[in-house]
């Protein structure tokens, strides 16, 4: 097969996205070339204009395709507490409880020190200026609860309690429905020390 440079090319671009092996982008491939290309056609052309149009909100660093995002614009949220997430997956799952009616920090990131990311690859003193420009009472540190996420909420926490604002951490524990016998003994035990 000397002329398949085009479909070694796609098989390739579906590689980059996470969790998608050769099989899987193979599969992806020659389905969309041999029963759906109208829908090739189709995600070619969002790619492209989410490519072109979508960069980072000037605030909070989140998606969007203005300067501002609509989030941050819109007056109905509360201005005192700023939540402080790693991506913007992530600030969306936070929005789909509807629990939180605050803004938001999103980091791009974490810090991962062997990865060689450090503090001005996730935006801390960008974060740091907007948690302290005045109206922000709270910062609700929401990364994830990794090595990574654990160490980035705890160098943001330190740096913005010493600047005397309230820093709270997203509670953790066991998930509601399941029985103890089958949670893992992190997890139990994170439940006890954060008992309330």
């Amino acid at each position: 097969m000397a002329d398949t440079h085009c479909l070694e090319s796609l098989i390739q671009a579906l590689r980059r996205l996470p969790g998608v092996g050769i099989k899987s982008a193979s599969r992806m491939a020659f389905h969309l070339l041999q029963h759906d290309r109208p829908g090739a056609l189709l995600m070619a052309q969002a790619l492209q204009q989410a490519a072109d149009h979508i960069r980072h909100c000037s605030l909070c660093h989140t998606f969007t395709e203005n300067e501002v995002c609509a989030t941050c614009l819109d007056p109905k949220r509360d201005r005192s507490k700023l939540c402080v997430v790693e991506t913007p997956a992530d600030q969306a799952a936070v929005e789909r409880t509807a629990a939180f009616r605050g803004l938001y920090f999103v980091l791009m990131g974490k810090l991962s020190p062997l990865d060689g990311i450090g503090p001005n690859d996730i935006g801390l003193a960008k974060l740091f200026a907007r948690a302290t420009e005045g109206d922000v009472q709270e910062v609700i540190l929401a990364t994830n609860f990794t090595a990574e996420g654990e160490a980035t909420a705890h160098v943001i926490g330190e740096a913005l309690r010493a600047k005397g604002l309230r820093v709270t951490r997203l509670a953790r524990g066991v998930p509601a429905g399941s029985e103890l016998e089958y949670v893992d003994l992190g997890t139990i035990a994170h439940a006890l020390v954060d008992r309330r």
